[in-house]
């Protein structure tokens, strides 16, 4: 089994289990919010405006985070390789009237034409389950000159200390150097983890300058999410359990 039939089966799985029953109640949802902990965009400043931008989403899933952008303007495609997902934005739209396109791919190679987007957008997704030494580049193939890349994804800190079994520690639990490809268990797929320097690395190769890393601390009184809620609050109000990277080509 390859590390993408790995992964659309965790995710299959996923979305049966809590994906496809929450995704109304997500593309209802009138703010935009971040990761595990729904950090509001209008506390981080992460998009700007977004009205009239062509975007693609790597990863998208049942497509809430697209549905949040299309609603403030957006002309907005959603990419994900896993069909019982996009099924299920597509039922989501039938039921909203809210529609754009939606794409069977993974992050790596996405058929759309190149230099066609203003604006990559990763919430975990790409971000997390595509190999970003491929996916990253293929971002920058799909952006305008000037285009943005923006994406989510948890923090070293949190591969660092978990242990292979139980909740997440205080201590290291295994080495800084050798992140990569982490599989946590036989039936959770793939996952891609890189040092600060190496997506940076990643990133120039690709043609990038960074602008920007928001590492995110959780505010008090957040609440864990219903699904996602393997980090505690009181860890993440101490060290960020996810990060936010902003980077942007040059000009022509």
């Amino acid at each position: 089994m390859t590390d993408l039939d790995a992964n659309v089966a965790a995710w299959t799985q996923r979305n049966a289990e809590y994906l496809d029953g929450a995704a109304a109640r997500e593309w209802a949802r009138e703010e935009i919010v971040w990761g595990m902990f729904q950090i509001p965009e209008t506390d981080l400043g992460i998009l700007g405006d977004v009205a009239g931008l062509d975007v693609v989403e790597l990863g998208c899933g049942t497509a809430y985070f697209s549905a949040w952008l299309a609603k403030r303007g957006a002309r907005v495609v959603g990419v994900d390789p896993t069909p019982a997902q996009l099924e299920t934005a597509r039922r989501v739209m039938v039921e909203t009237g809210l529609e754009f396109p939606l794409v069977e791919a993974p992050g790596e190679d996405v058929p759309l034409p190149s230099g066609s987007f203003d604006l990559v957008l990763s919430e975990h997704g790409a971000a997390t389950w595509a190999d970003p030494r491929r996916w990253i580049p293929e971002a920058a193939r799909l952006l305008r000159p000037s285009g943005r890349l923006v994406f989510l994804h948890s923090s070293f800190f949190t591969d660092l200390c978990y242990p292979e079994e139980g909740e997440i520690t205080r201590t290291l639990q295994r080495p800084y150097f050798g992140l990569g490809r982490v599989q946590w268990g036989e039936d959770d797929g793939v996952e891609y983890q890189l040092t600060h320097g190496g997506w940076i690395e990643v990133l120039v190769r690709a043609g990038f300058v960074v602008e920007r890393l928001v590492e995110l601390q959780v505010p008090e009184g957040a609440q864990r999410h219903e699904y996602y809620g393997d980090v505690p609050v009181e860890w993440a109000r101490q060290w960020p359990a996810e990060e936010i990277w902003l980077a942007r080509l040059p000009p022509r």
